[in-house]
């Protein structure tokens, strides 16, 4: 799978808005889940490395789904996770973290580098690595006039993450470049057909 330049990973964050966080996904559910995202209009599909064979599923979405989606990785916390998600074809890096190697890494490798901030220092410091977009964590904590402060400094893309749901979602969408949804899309257990009814609303709420 060919790297994704950063003008088109932006334009489809800019048009599509949600980043879907895949925690805890198992092998077997990644082709599944990954359709069922798409077919909603989700196409940007972070799956964990905290979950089971996560370099796997990378492996099995980017085959499955690639040509549609674009595949990375989130909880990225080494340089070695960085070449093993490289190496399983993944085209973006997201951490809860500012590790400057991991960014510095990720940028060598040609991918998209999204670090997780919560304060300003932390975020210039990743934008002098090398971020290419910022991800605002635990945003749902902070709230939206925290991050609407911070892009008063900030001019990098940032995706806000961490108890983003239905309810808020517009809120900060008013503020941020994209979102990270996680449990409202998507939790093991969860059966297909919720998922399902749960991406159709979130993305609903969005264009209405």
């Amino acid at each position: 799978m060919k790297n994704i330049s950063l003008e088109k990973f932006s334009k489809i964050t800019t048009e599509t808005k949600i980043i879907a966080i895949l925690r805890g996904i198992l092998p077997q559910d990644v082709k599944n889940v990954c359709e069922i995202l798409i077919e909603n209009g989700i196409c940007l599909i972070e799956i964990t490395l905290n979950s089971p064979d996560a370099f796997k599923s990378i492996g099995i979405a980017v085959d499955a789904v690639g040509k549609n989606a674009v595949i990375g990785a989130g909880t990225v916390l080494t340089v070695a996770d960085v070449v093993n998600v490289a190496k399983a074809e993944g085209q973006f890096i997201i951490s809860p973290n500012i590790n400057v190697s991991v960014i510095k890494k990720s940028k060598e490798l040609g991918l998209i580098s999204i670090p997780g901030f919560l304060t300003p220092s932390e975020a210039f410091t990743a934008v002098e690595a090398g971020a290419d977009m910022l991800k605002c964590f635990p945003a749902g904590t902070m709230g939206v006039s925290y991050l609407k402060d911070l892009k008063a400094v900030l001019k990098t893309p940032i995706v806000a993450t961490g108890g983003i749901g239905d309810a808020n979602i517009k809120g900060f969408l008013s503020i941020a470049t994209g979102v990270g949804i996680g449990s409202a899309l998507f939790k093991p257990g969860k059966t297909y057909e919720a998922i399902r009814a749960d991406a159709s609303q979130i993305v609903k709420n969005i264009k209405t």
